[in-house]
Order: structure tokens, then sequence, then C-alpha cells
């Protein structure tokens, strides 16, 4: 659902939330209708003469023919990066006999700003004696974690048979088009030995949630923490994430991009950085990035600029700036606290989407409060271009400290983009 979503701003002013472009979001989300994926790769390791293992794409689907030049250098491209990042713990894999299959996700972004999703399953085929892990990679436009992650299933269940069963299977979900949120789409599939198999796959009613998952963060952080690192990304500051687990680290950004909803990071936004580009943490600009655990040390030798370093593994803090605490209005951190805290007690009793709602809810509430007031801001021309008129909205915000707080975040990337985006696009207001 591009286009507009409903936030209310106070009470008896309601207002319009602007979704920003395709693209610039960190947690893109689309319309009903579009292709489910773009390419289906498998990635497979390679043995290279000095012995070590590299990374190469050994299957394809769809083959693409009769490609315009652009669109076959685009293609390139991105078919020369996805094998880095379904492999970005680096070349020094060995042949084993066990391997917990993982799911992950990365974000790749285009020259014009566009965003791609590589949705992975690492696995290990099947057969008998020692063997190299392989990646099944689905390229989307997408934004749906938990729909993909079903997707990866079915295709590990007939990897286990043969790969001929694949092809079948996502040619038939090739043409299916995208449901729309709550709905759901059935796929046929036939199976050797098993029959004709029917695949619901049904999309989240909330479109803005479906590529996030709290639980994952309240399980590895305290809500004071999480606070903290809302804080940090909500000034547009560098935060880097740490943990072992690629699907940790995929899952952990994700959610973390997703509290600044219905703003959007617009950075560099790398939830699994591959280990050749480690150098991304000397970015002077700001980023959001994953880095597997091993590399802390050679990510600490680095030349940084001030950035928050979160360890997923522990569930601390091991380098900040030092004014975290402050940067939020005391008296909205701490109504966030407690609606995180409880939350975090009910764990049990929510499903995962109740809790995705609940946890969303409160940091929209928290910009509803900080700039929900922006509307009334915008001074509109015969023409029908808006002008926002940023010191009145400053001025209109009676609290001390979150004045303080809103001049800083109004000079935001995000909050600018957004600002953009209503400017274009004229509300009628009650009797304006």
């Amino acid at each position: 659902t591009e286009g507009k979503e409903e936030a209310s701003a106070g009470e008896n002013n309601p207002s319009r939330v602007p979704q920003g472009k395709p693209g610039e979001r960190s947690s893109v989300f689309y319309s009903a209708g579009q292709f489910f994926f773009e390419y289906l790769v498998v990635v497979s390791l390679k043995k290279t003469p000095d012995g070590r293992y590299e990374p190469k794409i050994t299957y394809q689907f769809p083959k693409r023919e009769n490609l315009l030049k652009g669109q076959k250098e685009e293609e390139e491209r991105l078919l020369q990066a996805i094998p880095l990042f379904c492999f970005p713990d680096g070349n020094n894999w060995a042949p084993v006999t066990e391997f917990p299959s993982e799911t992950f996700s990365f974000v790749l972004t285009n020259v014009d700003g566009s965003r791609k999703i590589g949705y992975c399953r690492r696995l290990l085929p099947s057969g008998r004696g020692v063997r190299l892990p392989e990646v099944f990679c689905i390229i989307s436009c997408l934004g749906c974690f938990g729909l993909f992650s079903k997707i990866l299933d079915e295709v590990e269940k007939r990897r286990q048979i043969s790969m001929a069963v694949i092809y079948p299977f996502m040619q038939g979900l090739r043409e299916s088009s995208f449901p729309a949120p709550g709905k759901t789409v059935t796929i046929k599939s036939f199976i050797p030995e098993s029959g004709t198999e029917l695949i619901e796959l049904t999309r989240p009613m909330d479109a803005h949630l479906e590529h996030v998952e709290f639980q994952a963060l309240l399980q590895r952080l305290s809500p004071h923490l999480i606070l903290h690192i809302f804080a940090s990304a909500v000034l547009e500051r560098r935060l880097i994430f740490l943990a072992e687990e690629l699907s940790v680290l995929s899952q952990c950004i994700h959610a973390v991009a997703a509290l600044l909803y219905p703003f959007t990071w617009a950075h560099t936004y790398i939830p699994v950085v591959p280990e050749c580009l480690l150098d991304t943490v000397c970015c002077p600009t700001p980023f959001m990035v994953g880095i597997q655990r091993r590399h802390l040390e050679r990510v600490l030798e680095q030349p940084m600029e001030e950035a928050l370093i979160v360890d997923l593994c522990e569930g601390k803090i091991l380098r900040a700036v030092g004014d975290e605490e402050e940067i939020l209005p005391i008296k909205l951190q701490n109504e966030m606290l407690t609606s995180l805290n409880r939350h975090n007690n009910n764990n049990n009793v929510h499903t995962s989407e109740q809790v995705n709602a609940l946890v969303s809810e409160a940091f929209v509430h928290f910009f509803v409060r900080m700039v929900g007031h922006y509307a009334s801001h915008i001074k509109w021309s015969k023409s029908g271009s808006g002008t926002f008129q940023e010191r009145a909205f400053c001025k209109a915000i009676a609290s001390k400290t979150s004045r303080k707080f809103v001049k800083k975040f109004v000079k935001t990337n995000m909050f600018g983009l957004f600002i953009e985006e209503a400017e274009k696009s004229r509300i009628p207001q009650g009797g304006k």
C-alpha cells in the first residue's frame, strides 16, 4: 500500500503520514499484484587454487533473455553482489557432515536508491559424508520476511528430494500475484510420491510490519537499551550491531529500522556486512550495519567516528556517545518504557503479530505526540504547492524538553524526506 497510511495526531487533529518514495524505505512494502520475486539463485562454495572457497552462483531462475543494455548491466551488478552477501562470513569454509540451516536477509541498494531484498536459506544439501553448505536466495522488491521464510521452507523440503522439484514450485509462484494485506494465495505443487500439494501463503494484515520481528529485539535487549538505540537512530547516528548468527543480525536490524515508522532510515543500511566490506564502519555519514561478532576486534581497530556499538549476544552496549539517556523527553521515555516492559512481561501471551502491533503503536504514538501537528504548519499556495513552516512548527510545542528534541529531529534526513512528501500531497484541513 504505497501512498498514505492513517495516523492520528492528537485526538482532534487527524493527520496523514506520507510514505516516502519506494526505495527510500528500510522496511519496504508494496501493493498487491506484483511478481513475488525477480530471481531464485543457488550460491555454492567452489574451491580456488589456493585451497580456499569462493561463493559462486550455480543456478539462476529465471534466465533473462533479450535484456536492454542498461537492464543487462544492472543484472550483472546484482548477480555479482549476491554471492558476497550469501556467504558474508569470508572464505574459510571446510566440508562438514552437519550444519543447522539458517534464514537471513540482506538489502541491496540500486544506483537510483531503490532497494531489493535477498531472502536466504543456508543449508546442507542431503547426502552422505562431508559436504559444503549452499544458499538458496530469493531476490525480491517485496518486504515480507514471514512469507518468504515459508517459501524457503518449501524450497528446502524440495531440495532434500531433488533440485528438479524446486523449479515447478518456483514457476507456480512466479505465475501468482503477490496478495493484498490479509489475503492468501494458494500455489499448487506436485511432489513425487506425495502427489499434488496446495501451499497457502498469507500476507499479514498490517503491511508496514510484515518485514519485522520485534520479538527478536525484545528477547536480546532490555527495553531501556532499545530506547537508547531508538534515540540514536532517530537522530541518524552511526549504529553497529554485533551477533554471530546472520538470522539474529538481520531480524534485529530490520526491527530497529521499523521502530522509526512512519519515518524511514534513508542512509547506509546493511543488515549483514560481508567480511571484505568491514571498513564500512569508517564511513563519516550515518549508517546502520550488522557485523558478525567474531570481527569485533577488527571493527574496534578501525579509525571510527562516534558510533553506538550494540552486542546482541550479550545484550549490552559496548560503546556509546554518552548522551543517549537525554535525547528523548523523559516523560515520553518513561511512557515507552512502561509500554515495552508490559509487552516483555507478556511475551508468552502475545503472538508475534500482537507483539509487533503493540510495540509499533508505542513508537508511532511517540512521533504523533512530538510531530503530529506538522500538517497544520504547511502553508499552501494557490497553485497547490506546500511550504513547511519549521519555525512556527517548533514554537507550537509547549514543553521545553520536547521542543529541544524536535529542533534536532527536524534537521534529520528522515524528517526532511517525510515533509517533502507531505508538501506534495495536499490533504484538505478543516476550514482551510
